[in-house]
């Protein structure tokens, strides 16, 4: 303890003789306290993918750590069922999956379709606007999905040039059915854009079967890995579309052929683009290769099976999953009513000190559910069974208060 405090005592009085005196809170040590994340995403990490944080560093462009990304191209095609040649991570969260594709396939003059289940397909309209793209919505009512009937006459009618779906959408937990959409895009000459942020591996999804152009995903969710990736894949007729623009795609950062050459998609002497984040990518592959050992359909089955545990628990203690019909409802991630006359906010402050994280609402939902992720390592029997009876006595504390 003495010697500590002479430390501390030399580290301030170092800090004295700078012009500016530094944060107080930067002299301390960082506190990360223990949690169970079973909101909407990042999930918990497995101690596999975990220990690749301390790894040593290579340089972006070193062949040890290329070779590493070529083993993230493979896991990429192996869990979103594909041969696309440009397949691979874009340096990001999610998010920066959806701006990529759609700076890469739409232009000034292009029509786009977007099937809106819930927030993301508000989000992804609302970025073709700034984009200057016209731009048809065609929606479901909060809870429920668009029948694809429906999608396949707007497609016909409207004539797009890219069409949009997000196969499961966090902030109501409908998994949107995807079966003859591709068909009708190529029936029309329209590309056919998924979302799979929430849905990949967790949910039945074979790109190449599909008939999806371009799909994109998010490391945080049932691949347990942090979030800063963007899992993305365009097929050739995505990458034709691309190279034959009128315009040049605006972004250089989310320039599909400069990151399809960067990571190796074109068989062309490597360029550099950007300087990856290279920790991150050795979790992405740790993670892949987790996936990789179980088998990509075994963990969609056992997301399955658990999302009947979950069900289960859920109405053994009187609450219901807010997507009635349970063929929409997204396996790994499960929207719960919150119950008349209880604050939504409270119960999961109260699970919060216990240690366990789940989710209000996100967008128009905010207030009416909460989101309960069962991805990866979470998706687990024991621990889904030991969430539900937290929430459930959780809500009888708070009910007690009122």
């Amino acid at each position: 303890m003495f010697f500590k405090s002479k430390f501390l005592l030399f580290l301030l009085l170092q800090c004295s003789m700078s012009s500016r005196a530094p944060p107080k809170a930067l002299l301390q040590d960082m506190v990360v306290p223990p949690r169970q994340l079973f909101g909407p995403g990042p999930s918990n990490m497995a101690d596999s993918i975990a220990e690749t944080q301390s790894k040593n560093l290579l340089g972006h462009l070193h062949p040890e750590f290329v070779q590493i990304m070529g083993d993230v191209r493979l896991g990429l095609q192996y869990i979103f069922k594909t041969e696309n040649k440009y397949t691979f991570a874009v340096s990001g969260t999610g998010h920066s999956g959806m701006e990529c594709a759609m700076v890469n396939l739409l232009e000034r003059g292009d029509r786009f379709l977007v099937v809106e289940i819930g927030l993301w397909g508000q989000r992804a309209a609302d970025l073709a606007n700034r984009m200057g793209i016209e731009v048809k919505k065609i929606s479901a009512p909060h809870g429920k999905a668009v029948p694809v009937e429906d999608i396949r006459k707007a497609i016909a009618e409207y004539k797009p040039n890219l069409v949009f779906v997000c196969q499961g959408d966090s902030s109501t937990g409908v998994a949107q059915p995807l079966e003859t959409i591709g068909d009708a895009c190529r029936e029309h000459n329209a590309l056919f854009l998924v979302d799979t942020v929430a849905s990949l591996g967790g949910t039945p999804f074979d790109a190449d079967a599909l008939k999806v152009d371009c799909v994109y995903s998010a490391t945080q969710k049932v691949l347990n890995a942090p979030p800063g990736l963007a899992p993305i894949s365009f097929s050739d007729r995505a990458i034709e579309k691309i190279r034959n623009r009128k315009q040049r795609v605006a972004s250089f950062y989310f320039d599909a052929l400069e990151l399809g050459n960067y990571w190796g998609c074109d068989g062309e002497l490597k360029r550099y683009h950007h300087t990856a984040p290279i920790s991150t990518v050795y979790a992405l592959r740790a993670a892949l290769s987790a996936i990789a050992k179980e088998g990509i359909d075994e963990s969609i089955q056992r997301h399955k099976d658990n999302a009947q545990v979950l069900y289960s628990s859920l109405k053994k203690y009187g609450l219901e999953p807010f997507v009635e019909d349970e063929n929409l409802r997204l396996p790994c991630l499960t929207t719960v009513k919150v119950p008349e006359g209880v604050d939504w906010k409270d119960v999961a402050g109260k699970m919060m000190t216990n240690g366990v994280e789940i989710a209000g609402g996100l967008g128009a939902t905010v207030g009416k559910i909460w989101r309960i992720g069962t991805f990866g390592i979470n998706s687990n029997k024991t621990k889904i069974e030991n969430v539900v009876e937290l929430l459930s006595k959780s809500i009888d504390e708070t009910r007690s208060k009122l």
